[in-house]
């Protein structure tokens, strides 16, 4: 759970003349509701506000002190709304604190028997009037599926889970470090982007000449230590039957160079160029090397396509599992909601039916086969699929976007490299959009039924991206 845990910080709101049993009841449920999910609560104690909640301005003052002290860990706060609740109070300490994260409104229903002075709470009218606050102070927000849930539900934990998750999003993406190395290839004009926009947004890219890579290489032994490990972790990943040793010691000594690369630049994800200097100048493709990184969890795409692993990221940080890059490829058949998703290959070991490593069939007919292993082959394993793009639009000078939810099928396929069937729902009018808007014809994917859809909103809402998406 360490990979996917939340710190949040908790505001119990409260109104005077409602039941005061109901905020100690309501803030005492939903600390349970976070922690069963596995996450942690920062929250003023009974001792420091009465019943821990936030009912007035001394109240929200305490309590914006308390999150402030907190804030490298806190990545979202939940107000819960056990009675109607002080809103003022509410937005005052959110603005007090100055977190800058996502904020969730909870309500709990009302029960029909209870509706007497002693018992009522109000929470269905209260969340609106939290609502129209936070609208006026400029804070985003968002919403649970039902308008009022209790803390113990079902459909709360869900919505926890999917809050959750946009919070390691929108953290995520707010301090990202971008390695790209190499530069674009001359062909892909489509993976062009904006670095100032990307820095804009808190995500820096530092890049590295494909030079620089080679050169260290050159310099290090075939028997160093780092090239020795690099290669028994290769051989561990993936089966290298039939693959030369001395091509499987040239991915070695390439992931190795990349991985203190990364770490000396403290980068957190990659994009290498591939086609076509690095076999013609160097002999392998490094597919296998940026497979491995990718399933663990420190996601690589192809073709310097910087914006194409930020989405990969992004679906990453919100499901917990790896993501692979994707392009659009094909139709399948004449089912208008289908398609072949493929690439040639570098998705991650978690993303197939069964994989090996061969060579580059596409690559080996311009610069020769034995240029042009270190490719992982395989079947895509069906599964729920979520996916996302992003994209620099220099026009506009906005970030922007599209994200939804499909599957992969277990369609017969006889293909190379690694691919599947996807199904997307209306699929048809998500290729019109991608063409209409110039989309990339990359796109991120993750094996998740939730992911796309906490990856639109925690872009939309939070980043402010301008986001399509696909129901």
């Amino acid at each position: 759970m360490s990979g996917t845990s939340v710190t949040f910080g908790m505001i119990v709101g409260n109104r005077g003349f409602f039941p005061d049993h109901l905020a100690v009841s309501g803030r005492q449920e939903m600390i349970a509701a976070v922690e069963k999910a596995g996450h942690k609560v920062v929250a003023p104690e009974p001792g420091q506000t009465l019943h821990g909640a936030v009912t007035s301005r001394d109240d929200a003052k305490k309590c914006a002190d308390l999150f402030r002290a907190n804030r490298d860990s806190i990545a979202g706060v939940i107000v819960t709304l056990p009675n109607f609740g002080e809103e003022k109070a509410i937005v005052e300490t959110l603005r007090m604190a100055g977190l800058n994260v996502p904020v969730l409104v909870q309500a709990t229903p009302d029960s029909a028997g209870k509706m007497t002075i002693a018992d009522r709470r109000d929470s269905f009218c209260g969340k609106m009037s939290c609502c129209n606050n936070l609208k006026q102070y400029g804070i985003p927000y968002s919403l649970t599926t039902l308008h009022t849930e209790s803390p113990d539900s079902p459909q709360f934990a869900a919505d926890l889970d999917r809050f959750a998750a946009i919070c390691r999003v929108v953290k995520g993406l707010r301090s990202l470090r971008v390695g790209a190395i190499g530069a674009r290839p001359q062909a892909f004009n489509t993976v062009r982007y904006s670095e100032k926009m990307l820095e804009l947004a808190g995500i820096a890219v530092e890049p590295i000449d494909l030079s620089e890579i080679f050169g260290r290489i050159e310099r290090m032994k075939d028997d160093s230590a780092e090239a020795q490990a690099s290669l028994a972790s290769i051989k561990g990943y993936v089966s290298t039957d039939g693959v030369p040793e001395a091509s499987l010691l040239k991915m070695a000594k390439l992931g190795a160079v990349i991985s203190a690369w990364m770490k000396e630049m403290d980068l957190d994800i990659s994009a290498v160029q591939c086609w076509t200097s690095m076999e013609e100048y160097f002999g392998v493709v490094p597919c296998t090397v940026m497979s491995k990184m990718s399933n663990e969890l420190m996601s690589s795409a192809c073709e310097v396509d910087v914006c194409g692993v930020i989405a990969m990221h992004a679906l990453q940080l919100a499901s917990g599992t790896p993501s692979a890059l994707l392009d659009w490829n094909n139709n399948y058949g004449d089912d208008p909601d289908k398609a072949v998703c493929f690439h040639c290959s570098n998705l991650p070991k978690h993303f197939f039916q069964d994989v090996r490593m061969d060579y580059q069939e596409i690559i080996a007919g311009t610069v020769g086969k034995l240029n042009t292993f270190g490719t992982c082959v395989g079947r895509v394993k069906p599964g729920a699929m979520s996916y996302a793009r992003f994209s620099t639009d220099d026009f506009t000078g906005k970030i922007r976007g599209y994200a939804g939810t499909g599957e992969f099928t277990d369609d017969p396929l006889s293909t190379f490299g690694g691919a599947g069937v996807v199904r997307i729902p209306n699929m048809q009018a998500l290729l019109r959009h991608i063409c209409q808007n110039g989309f990339e014809h990359h796109v991120a994917a993750n094996f998740s039924a939730t992911a796309g859809e906490a990856v639109c909103e925690a872009a939309s809402t939070y980043l402010g991206w301008d986001m399509y998406w696909h129901g």
